[in-house]
């Protein structure tokens, strides 16, 4: 925040001391162990790595729209506190553009179990195939035509981007989209259906690949293609194809809800599947999404999916799912019981068929895969 503007500041002073209610709660005792719980050495940190605070400035010779983006992304957006690597000290290794293509590309470690990926031009891991309107749109709603938000940008979506005006969306999906792709373009992901015409045919020999039809294919299509707004594609898609799958693992395994915003009002979840699947089948059927519809990206192990189950499960048991619909969170409440029910091949079989129905009414054609289950051609 350190580029933010006086009068911006003092508008966020006001809101916080006048507009916020106040609550009666008492402070959370801290759990950091010592040393580390000292704070006297953040003074020498700061001194060290923190920017002196001072106005933006914005560019004369530059695009309004696109200043006007920059000031929102570097500095009340503070997109690069997930959204770029950090240091071994802590520090994030570029503030702007200006210091260099390691600003936005990408997190090099988990922020909550989530690998924030990166805001850059790559083809593969970043936006560079997004348009413009697309990332707008995403940024507005959490959803767009390739993709669907999860982890913890859900709550960016929820509580901040869905309130900013069109006109500050568009600039910051214009800045993003001017950010050059680190280290050099890269190619896009080739055009590759020879797994969606092997399961068409029933051939899942693939290592992963009977997993995948059995659990994912109802929403995702064995052609990876999903469906626009509600399951996101896997094909192509950047999240999937990170260096670090950590995100795609600790989806598998918690499942994820898209928020309900003003603009796209609908609540759309993906189960969990940390509870019927154990740590091998979760590495082959990622492994199998990483690999397949000219996606490519390494290989996870077994021990991979471990540690994230481990820490997830830490952090909370319940978010792995269960079979007993008593032992979920809110148990009892009809979200409960449909979560229950989602769990259920029965879930699937209908899934398939509401879209096949709704596609064949659209005219975009019927929804193609085989599945064991309903073995459905």
């Amino acid at each position: 925040f350190a580029r933010v503007s006086e009068a911006d500041m003092r508008a966020m002073y006001a809101y916080f001391m006048h507009g916020v209610a106040p609550v009666a709660e008492a402070n959370r005792d801290s759990d950091i162990p010592w040393p580390l719980s000292m704070r006297w050495p953040l003074a020498f940190w700061r001194g060290i790595f923190a920017p002196t605070p001072s106005d933006f400035v914005a560019n004369p010779q530059v695009d309004p729209v696109l200043e006007r983006g920059r000031y929102l992304v570097e500095g009340l957006g503070h997109c690069g506190a997930c959204h770029t690597p950090r240091s071994l000290t802590m520090q994030e290794k570029a503030l702007s553009e200006s210091e260099g293509d390691d600003y936005l590309a990408g997190s090099n470690a988990p922020i909550d179990g989530w690998v924030a990926s990166s805001l850059r031009g790559e083809n593969r891991d970043g936006l560079g195939t997004w348009s413009e309107a697309e990332l707008a749109e995403f940024l507005k709603t959490g959803r767009n035509d390739k993709s669907v938000v999860f982890g913890g940008m859900s709550d960016v979506v929820e509580h901040s981007l869905q309130y900013l005006s069109d006109d500050d969306i568009t600039a910051i999906a214009r800045y993003l989209k001017s950010l050059p792709p680190r280290g050099g373009k890269q190619t896009p992901a080739p055009v590759e259906d020879s797994v969606a015409k092997d399961l068409w045919k029933g051939n899942d020999s693939k290592t992963g690949a009977a997993l995948y039809v059995d659990n994912c294919a109802a929403c995702h299509r064995t052609d990876g293609a999903g469906y626009q707004r509600a399951f996101p594609s896997l094909k192509g898609n950047p999240v999937v194809q990170t260096e670090d799958a950590t995100s795609l693992i600790h989806i598998v395994l918690t499942g994820s809800t898209t928020p309900a915003v003003k603009d796209a009002v609908s609540n759309l979840t993906m189960p969990s599947f940390g509870w019927r699947l154990d740590d091998q089948q979760v590495a082959d059927v990622v492994n199998f999404i990483r690999t397949s519809w000219g996606n490519n990206a390494p290989a996870v192990s077994a021990s991979d999916v471990a540690k994230v189950r481990k820490e997830t499960a830490a952090h909370d048991e319940k978010a792995l799912g269960n079979a007993d619909i008593s032992k979920l969170p809110g148990a009892g409440s009809p979200r409960a019981r449909m979560r229950s029910a989602m769990m259920s091949s029965a879930f699937h079989c209908s899934v398939y068929w509401s879209m096949n129905i709704a596609c064949r009414l659209l005219n975009c054609g019927p929804v193609t895969f085989q599945w064991k289950l309903c073995v459905i051609r």
